[in-house]
């Protein structure tokens, strides 16, 4: 089945049908996303570099974490 087909097929399932596999679609996505940042950020992940940059600018004070809120001018 091509795209084109698979489109055609969701089109004729009943909306309920649809919002199911549109909720299970978010939800997939959803969930390999959380996978993927949970690689990234284990040790050794691709953005562990990132990560140590970051937090190397807090330390010096050239960037403050989340927690502390949004600096007002």
């Amino acid at each position: 089945m091509d795209l084109a087909e698979l489109q055609h097929a969701i089109e004729e399932l009943p909306d309920d049908q649809q919002t199911a596999l549109a909720t299970w679609l978010i939800q997939r996505d959803r969930t390999r996303w959380d996978d993927q940042i949970e690689r990234d950020f284990s040790l050794g992940g691709a953005g562990m570099d990132l990560l140590q940059r970051v937090k190397g600018q807090v330390r010096k004070g050239e960037s403050r974490p989340f927690s502390e809120g949004r600096h007002r001018t």
